[in-house]
């Protein structure tokens, strides 16, 4: 009898099928530069010390390496090595292991989701004037003000 984790799989690739995959894909991805948003141009700039993505419809969009999962502390001869696949869709880093698509880092998504939430983390511990500004109010009123039993959401 056989185990069913140790059943061998088949697999039935023809020449036919393999060109209707190829086909699949192309066109996927056609669909996709279509749909946008596409890069046409990337690059590091070690005086800003930014990475600049330009867009096909013109728009030009930056963000700081340190903010992106696998760039950060990545000198700048590592950032400056960074291409675009051939539909602008994907900003690689060979020599840093670091791929990101343009649509994620346009919407702000520069790693997992361990990262992301890392990121957020850190950005809630930076102090700044409006934060010592709003505590020093709230410390006049009687500091933090206490939660009600009748704003605690009821228990399903």
């Amino acid at each position: 009898m056989t185990k069913p984790w140790t059943k061998q799989w088949e697999f039935d690739f023809t020449e036919e099928a393999l060109a209707e995959e190829l086909k699949h894909a192309e066109n996927a991805a056609i669909a996709a530069a279509e749909k946008g948003p596409c890069a046409e141009k990337v690059s590091y700039n070690v005086e800003e010390n930014l990475i600049t993505i330009h867009l096909t419809n013109g728009s030009i969009f930056s963000f700081p390496p340190d903010l992106a999962q696998g760039l950060r502390g990545a000198n700048p001869e590592q950032l400056r090595d960074v291409w675009l696949d051939a539909d602008g869709l994907s900003v690689h880093w060979e020599s840093l292991d670091a791929d990101f698509s343009v649509l994620g880092l346009l919407h702000g998504i520069f790693g997992t989701r361990k990262w992301m939430s890392e990121l957020g983390r850190q950005g809630g511990k930076i102090s700044t004037e409006a934060k010592r500004e709003a505590a020093r109010k709230n410390g006049k009123k009687g500091g933090r003000p206490k939660g009600s039993k009748s704003s605690a959401s009821p228990s399903s």
